[in-house]
């Protein structure tokens, strides 16, 4: 079967800068018809206007729109202007997370719940309020971390975020299969953003550089997002028969 983006619209979680802004871009410029780039605060608005220029000069539609994915109604608020600007949506992707890196021991309960209502709620209600509002046969990819196949010290808060989403993914993946939807995680490795750098140290840096199997035909030796953009791409296209799945791209970062 062949399957493109023509004519499909795009709801991007995260979708400013970083992987969220480069995976918008190449979908416009892969064809689709319209992006929702979704954007959390007002330090990335600026960054999400500059992706919704780029992605019109690529040829699709798209506006930005501020919202806190961690409250039920903001999930429904965005899909839900989705379908009113654009009349449909066929593709929902989550980008949005973030990370702590702290000792067990040294974890207080903010931290906890902020980074499941972040890591976890949110990709919850972002995968439920897509599945209410995706056109039959559409897609939705949540970005999870190849750290859910890591065995190492500092990242339980993280990763422990991060694998109810696996669950989810699979859940879904039966309930929304009935209408040709698919529904998938996908783990990137260690990127080379700032996401990445601002809780490593030096060392740990250096590490992480060099623990792929592949890391030596890596321009700096992490994920790269040009090597990612490309996958979550093949997923909401040529790729709709891979479904309830968690897919590590990672270089051979981590496996299991």
């Amino acid at each position: 079967m062949s399957i493109t983006l023509e004519d499909k619209v795009v709801v991007i979680g995260g979708a400013a800068k970083n992987l969220g802004g480069l995976i918008s871009r190449d979908l416009a410029q892969h064809g689709a018809k319209a992006i929702v780039v979704h954007y959390n605060s007002n330090s990335t608005r600026e960054a999400a206007e500059e992706t919704v220029a780029a992605v019109k000069d690529a040829g699709a539609d798209a506006f930005a729109i501020q919202g806190d994915l961690t409250v039920v109604a903001e999930n429904v608020r965005l899909f839900s202007e989705a379908r009113s600007r654009f009349g449909k949506v066929d593709i929902a992707i989550n980008t949005t997370g973030m990370v702590i890196k702290k000792p067990i021991l040294d974890v207080t309960e903010a931290d906890y719940d902020k980074i499941f209502a972040i890591n976890s709620k949110a990709a919850f209600f972002f995968i439920q309020e897509a599945g209410r509002t995706l056109s039959d046969s559409g897609h939705i990819v949540t970005l999870v971390s190849s750290l859910l196949a890591a065995y190492t010290d500092s990242y339980a808060i993280y990763p422990g975020s991060k694998a109810p989403i696996e669950h989810y993914t699979r859940a879904a993946s039966k309930e929304f299969g009935v209408r040709g939807i698919s529904v998938n995680a996908l783990g990137p490795g260690p990127m080379d953003t700032p996401f990445f750098y601002g809780q490593e140290a030096k060392e740990a840096v250096a590490y992480h550089k060099s623990a792929a199997a592949l890391s030596k035909f890596s321009k700096t030796g992490l994920t790269d997002i040009q090597d990612i953009a490309p996958i979550v791409r093949f997923l909401v296209t040529e790729g709709w028969w891979i479904t309830g799945q968690t897919i590590f791209a990672n270089g051979g970062y981590t496996t299991r």
